[in-house]
């Protein structure tokens, strides 16, 4: 049976509630999740949480019994019934999700990376918005790649905005975070190709055949790739722009690639 927390300063409402600062998230090596979508994608994915806290007035849906049976039949998870004012207090918004979820931290080292697992594989160097980052995360899963490798500082991919931003695709995807130092000598040491995209280049980015496994590079939102970043690309390509706008938001443009390069490779059957 659910336990029941009705009161504010119980101690492990207190310890969740923490978690929506990076540093707690660090210390316990836990994130939030919020809402049914984005709990049912990772289940799916094979994820369950640690913590599931959900009010009365969704008690019966049927997706909040199935997670219910699912934690509960696998020993591993508890499952709080609490009231709307605390997952209010929980999520931090005025109108909260039905259901929280408390996993654990899903990082992994670069060298637990398999690049042969996937044909592409999208890079983001010190991307600071957390909507970027979480629909990047979705057109990752969108198009079949492995996961987003984070280079420098990076928003953090587990913050409650980045993880409802990506709409569960965080379940799906490795997250790896890494120095551009450490990246190279592992990208070099097998296959693969580097693509970066830039406004300092004419080389359209229908030009280049793309070979898997393919890098993705895309760098900040608003001062782009740094130049020796650039010169350590193996493709230098850019979206031509008809209009007045110079450049697409980093999450489009990158979308924009993904799906040139793999349109490339069905192409080619």
């Amino acid at each position: 049976m659910p336990r029941e927390i009705t009161a504010f300063s119980n101690p492990l409402i207190k310890r969740i509630r923490s978690l929506r600062e990076k540093r707690h998230r660090r210390d316990e090596g836990l994130f939030l999740a919020e809402g049914l979508r984005i709990l049912t994608e990772a289940d799916e994915a094979g994820h369950l949480p640690l913590y599931l806290f959900y009010s009365k007035d969704s008690a019966d849906h049927p997706l909040v019994q199935r997670l219910t049976e699912r934690i509960e039949a696998g020993g591993e998870g508890e499952v709080i019934l609490t009231s709307r004012d605390i997952l209010q207090k929980l999520s931090g918004k005025d109108n909260p999700q039905t259901v929280i979820g408390v996993y654990p931290d899903l990082a992994c080292a670069l060298d637990q990376i398999d690049r042969h697992t996937a044909p592409l594989w999208m890079v983001a160097q010190s991307l600071r918005d957390p909507g970027n980052l979480g629909t990047i995360l979705r057109t990752g899963d969108a198009t079949g790649a492995g996961g987003l490798i984070l280079i420098d500082d990076c928003v953090d991919p587990f913050s409650v905005e980045s993880v409802r931003a990506s709409m569960g695709a965080l379940f799906t995807q490795k997250i790896v975070q890494t120095r551009w130092e450490d990246f190279i000598p592992w990208l070099r040491a097998g296959p693969g190709m580097l693509i970066g995209t830039s406004l300092n280049t004419d080389f359209d980015y229908q030009q280049p055949r793309y070979t898997p496994p393919s890098f993705l590079l895309v760098g900040n939102e608003s001062r782009g790739l740094p130049e020796e970043y650039e010169q350590q690309c193996d493709v230098l390509v850019k979206i031509p722009m008809l209009g007045k706008a110079d450049s697409l938001n980093a999450a489009v443009a990158t979308a924009v690639m993904a799906y040139e390069i793999i349109n490339q490779w069905r192409h080619q059957g």
